[in-house]
């Protein structure tokens, strides 16, 4: 089956990509570098002629509020208007667990926003919500940063590990389109400010973390459970101290 995955050369994409070869399909590993490009269309039609699923994974290189609403509307509809006049089967388009739960947060405004253009398309679908990947967990820390003191949420956290939400999105495409969503989390679920000291701590970091419920997250206010799943969700395997681990070696 030939698969075409948008953003296959990123950190979640490279992952999927060889997922899915080694299952026996025909993947095209699609980004601008390889001149397919969701933004400006270039490529596309060439890249979906014959495709039974398409996986969109892109990612604005922009988090700034215009920027990546821009990014994701664009692209979205290149994307859907492509698989539509190729006759693609199955849409599967990772997105973010709680994306319609903080609607301060600018990116995730715009993932909503994908989210219906993907609805609305008439393609048969799969719109897969992720926790926060563990490898963004440095980047949280330094970004909640006021000198030596993290102030972050005590609001509960449950981060995935990347090669969990690799297996999964390939466990996905492969699936028939569940015409809905699927979400997936990691193995544990703590609050927000002990994760990140956990982290801290085992990386040897000495910064303080401080419980604030104030703190922001990406710009967005974070309730007790706005970053988790509210239902059933697909758990990974990987948890913190087996990825910290692997990060090691």
């Amino acid at each position: 089956m030939k698969i075409v995955v948008i953003g296959g050369t990123g950190l979640i994409g490279s992952k999927t990509t060889a997922i899915l070869r080694q299952r026996g399909h025909e993947v095209v590993a699609a980004s601008p570098k390889n001149g397919i490009n969701a933004i400006t269309g270039e490529g596309l039609k060439e890249a979906m002629a014959g495709a039974a699923v398409v996986i969109d994974l892109a990612n604005s290189p922009s988090f700034e509020d215009k920027a990546v609403m821009a990014f994701f509307e664009t692209s979205g509809r290149n994307l859907l208007a492509a698989e539509s006049a190729a006759g693609v089967g199955h849409h599967v388009a990772l997105s973010i667990v709680g994306t319609d739960r903080t609607p301060d947060n600018g990116y995730f405004r715009a993932k909503v926003a994908q989210e219906k253009l993907i609805v609305a398309s008439g393609i048969s679908y799969t719109i897969i919500r992720a926790t926060q990947f563990m490898e963004f967990i440095g980047a949280i820390a330094d970004a909640s940063a006021d000198g030596n003191t993290i102030k972050l949420s005590p609001g509960l956290f449950q981060p995935i590990a990347a090669e969990d939400v690799s297996a999964f999105v390939a466990d996905v495409a492969l699936e028939p389109p569940h015409n809905g969503i699927v979400e997936i989390a990691g193995p544990e679920r703590a609050p927000f400010n002990e994760f990140i000291s956990r982290y801290l701590k085992a990386t040897g970091d000495s910064r303080e973390v401080v419980r604030d419920p104030e703190a922001l997250y990406w710009g967005g206010r974070v309730e007790e459970h706005s970053l988790v799943p509210l239902g059933e969700a697909r758990l990974g395997r990987i948890d913190l101290n087996e990825w910290l681990r692997r990060s090691r070696a």
